[in-house]
């Protein structure tokens, strides 16, 4: 198992890890995480792709293991983390995955270092927040307050898995994550998911680029395929049998669709 890598930057420690050949010449391939989960979310992605790719798995911050920021964050910090992260490895471009808040954050980073993205898969997520957005995650908040993590855990599940998933091996590892993130480090991500728009982002997009989601993800294949119908060039991509996180819910599939993408798009 490789060893985690704990990063300083501006105030904060992150989590990360690097797997793959340690070759120069071998291309870079960048994960970043949904809310409430932590690296080993990538594990599938790591254990079908590290043996061609050298691959950045990292928690988000207030997740996993990486610090608890002090105050509310949005999604210019949580790009800057990324870049941060990347110049701690010398990593000067890769393919950027991404799903749910890590899509979003994959989308932004893409806009804001585009010279650094060769190519970006963004997965189960928006461009901009969903009306009533606000909301929606006061409720959870308030649950997660009362009642811990814990009370967020089986709702969080059901919402993200298909009903004969929940209860499967990925759905269990799933919610010890969800139930094992501080609630401050949930808190401070969830303020980030209130109100965003990166609409131009998307349109301006200079990498090649597919939006992915699970067939059953309630609303967002039909908000993903418009995505990639926005963004130059871009693919859609649908994971049938899977929810929010087709990764780790159909990874079979992900991963064959991943790597289809990456010899499409790669060096």
């Amino acid at each position: 198992m490789t060893a985690d890598q704990i990063v300083e930057q501006r105030g904060l420690a992150f989590r990360c890890r690097v797997d793959g050949p340690a070759s120069a010449d071998a291309p870079w391939l960048a994960f970043s995480n949904s809310l409430m989960t932590d690296l080993t979310l990538w594990d599938d992605q790591v254990a079908a792709l590290s043996d061609r790719y050298r691959i950045l798995r990292y928690d988000q911050r207030g997740h996993g293991l990486s610090s608890v920021p002090p105050g509310p964050c949005d999604f210019e910090a949580l790009a800057q983390d990324l870049a941060g992260l990347f110049d701690a490895f010398g990593i000067a471009r890769a393919v950027v995955v991404g799903v749910s808040l890590g899509g979003i954050t994959a989308l932004r980073f893409a806009g804001r270092h585009p010279s650094r993205v060769t190519a970006l898969m963004a997965c189960d997520c928006t461009v901009k927040a969903m009306p009533g957005a606000g909301a929606a995650w006061d409720e959870r908040i308030g649950l997660a307050r009362a009642g811990g993590m814990t009370a967020l855990a089986g709702p969080t599940i059901e919402r993200w898995f298909r009903p004969h998933h929940t209860d499967t091996a990925a759905a269990r590892r799933v919610r010890r994550m969800v139930e094992t993130t501080p609630f401050d480090g949930f808190v401070r991500a969830a303020e980030a998911l209130r109100a965003f728009d990166f609409t131009s982002d998307l349109a301006g997009l200079s990498c090649p680029a597919a939006m992915l989601a699970g067939a059953g993800d309630g609303a967002l294949p039909g908000v993903m395929q418009q995505m990639a119908e926005a963004a130059p060039g871009a693919t859609y991509v649908e994971i049938p049998d899977a929810g929010h996180l087709p990764n780790a819910e159909n990874p079979a599939a992900f991963n064959r669709e991943l790597a289809a993408f990456l010899e499409r798009t790669g060096p």
